[in-house]
């Protein structure tokens, strides 16, 4: 039987940024809150000089162990899912501060268009532009709506950066300068420039310059080491929820954090959350936390999973396409995109850093004419130096020996001669793709895993030959003297990485019919429960997630506080 704990104010499942934000806001604010981790707790020190290539970025030690809890896929409802028993196409973090401790730092805001999808492309081509089955909708809010807490979030991680021409309209520039430029990204913006694009610096966490937050958290500049992305930063450069707001909610002595803290389910009486269950993973131990406002801020698999283990919400069904957890989930399409291979220029392509690079919105969103394409929304294209760490990197072109003296030789030229310009594609929802759980398959606590049916279609198809195309002219452009660009799109699969920007599941809008959390993250059905998270999403944009999560949960926490002192829906 589990023990029973005292009362808290707030619960939070998951301390990532998510409830690193939630947990900073309220504690400042004089609420109570506890934080429930199921990893382990994390600091600074444990990356110092630790740039270990084969544990972190092969070896996976900063995520989730798939042989306790894992996700299982399948590519339509007709085939049997299986578990995912070896990292592939995305990544699980696992551990205090979540994927905000091994991210790369991109932080964009989604468009002005993603947050009124369905009404602006409607508006722009007609109903009939939208295929049969493709599930968009509004997002309950706009972009103006939204931007003050883009803002925030920004200030918050000190985002080094600047204006995206095509972006939409901003009330304050970003509060540090742009990252360094690099060879390569001059190359890439003077012929965006050349082919009359709209060039900028990716707005970058990891810091141009030494910068102190508004809550005064002091932060070094990067050192443009290239072990970004898997890895911790012991600088502290890149903006992580564990050196942001994590120290601000424990110095307000208002916040408990739990570390192997395994959360199975929220409890709920009445239409009501009445706190959570979850088990010491340390210890075996279960305990129940009561609390008046539950916020689960976990991943967008766990938030939806933990949902349908706890009977919240009802269930989505692609047969009638009634229901709403589990809806709308979608990936990320293209992130490769080109590559150029250049016979008499060197780049030092080991250097760089997880933001450092230049991009262009020119085919982004609706920022283009769609009329006579067989697609909607678009992709972010860029070029980023991200660092040839050297047993991930081999790049060489098409047609080398796979092994031997040819191989080696090969290797050795374009080891420094290539470059690669990728676009990040939008991901749009389907009535057949979704999330539930699996009805064989379940963890090492006996709860069924969650179940992802998702596969690309035909919109998909068609916006990579055409975002690949772009990709190898740019790279034309560029001087390249041979130009490989990926213009096909096979059929998804589970076992090469491809994005850890999994959506929805959990989604938000502006009818409980239609989504399951308002425009503050508030469940319509349970009213003193939020949902935060990259879950929200009803679609994927042509960005990194974060941003939006960040802007996002800082208006969650708004409308938490207001909760707090009026309990009843917030809109």
């Amino acid at each position: 039987m589990a023990t029973k704990l005292p009362k808290t104010d707030v619960v939070i499942v998951g301390v990532g940024w998510g409830g690193g934000i939630i947990a900073s806001e309220l504690t400042k604010n004089g609420l109570s809150v506890v934080g429930l981790e199921r990893g382990k707790e994390r600091k600074t020190e444990d990356y110092y000089m630790v740039h270990d290539e084969l544990r972190y970025a092969l070896r996976y030690e900063m995520f989730q162990d798939l042989s306790k809890e894992t996700i299982t896929f399948r590519g339509n409802e007709k085939i049997r899912a299986l578990p995912m028993r070896s990292y592939g196409s995305f990544l699980l973090g696992d551990g205090l501060g979540g994927s905000g401790v091994h991210w790369n730092g991109q932080t964009f805001r989604f468009l002005p268009y993603d947050f009124e999808i369905k009404s602006k492309t409607i508006e722009r081509y007609g109903k009939s532009k939208i295929p049969d089955g493709m599930t968009i909708q509004d997002w309950g809010i706009t972009y103006d709506k939204l931007e003050p807490y883009f803002n925030k979030f920004e200030k918050l991680t000190g985002i080094s950066g600047d204006v995206n021409p095509l972006g939409g309209k901003r009330s304050e520039k970003y509060p540090t300068p742009p990252m360094k430029d690099t060879p390569g990204m001059k190359m890439f913006s003077d012929s965006c420039k050349g082919l009359n694009y709209h060039p900028y610096h990716m707005p970058s966490a990891n810091l141009s310059e030494q910068y102190t937050n508004p809550d005064g958290i002091a932060r070094a500049a990067c050192q443009y080491c290239g072990y970004c992305e898997r890895f911790g930063c012991e600088y502290g450069a890149k903006a992580d929820p564990v050196v942001t707001v994590i120290p601000v909610a424990k110095n307000t002595g208002k916040f408990e954090l739990r570390t192997h803290s395994n959360v199975r389910r929220v409890l709920h009486k009445g239409g009501k959350a009445t706190g959570v269950l979850y088990i010491d993973t340390t210890t075996g131990e279960e305990y129940e936390q009561p609390a008046d406002i539950v916020v689960m801020t976990s991943y967008v698999f766990n938030n939806a999973r933990l949902l349908l283990l706890s009977g919240i919400g009802k269930p989505y069904d692609p047969k009638t396409g009634t229901g709403v957890i589990g809806k709308n989930y979608a990936y990320q399409v293209l992130k490769g995109a080109g590559v150029g291979f250049f016979e008499d220029k060197e780049f030092n392509i080991f250097a760089g850093a997880g933001s450092l690079g230049m991009c262009i919105d020119d085919f982004n969103g609706d920022n283009f004419d769609h009329k006579d394409l067989k697609f909607i929304h678009g992709a972010n294209i860029s070029y980023s130096q991200t660092g040839a760490r050297p047993i991930q990197n081999n790049t060489v072109p098409p047609g080398t020996a796979k092994w031997g003296k040819d191989y080696k030789a090969a290797s050795v030229k374009y080891a420094n001669r290539h470059i690669n310009v990728g676009a990040q594609g939008s991901c749009m929802p389907f009535r057949h793709h979704f999330l539930d759980l699996d009805p064989t398959y379940k963890d090492e606590f006996g709860d069924p895993l969650m179940r992802i049916t998702f596969d690309f279609e035909d919109q998909d198809r068609e916006l990579v030959k055409f975002m690949g195309g772009k990709c190898g002219d740019i790279l034309k452009q560029m001087g390249a003297d041979k130009v490989v660009a990926n213009t096909e799109l096979a059929p998804y699969e589970i076992t090469t990485y491809q994005s850890t920007h999994n959506t929805g599941g959990v989604i938000m809008g502006d009818s409980p019919d239609t989504s399951a959390v308002n425009n503050y993250l508030q469940m319509w059905d349970t009213d003193n429960l939020f949902v935060i998270g990259a879950s929200a999403f009803p679609h994927n944009s042509g960005y990194n997630p974060t941003g939006t999560v960040g802007a996002l949960a800082y208006r969650a926490a708004e409308g938490i506080l207001k909760y707090h002192q009026k309990p009843g829906s917030l809109v």
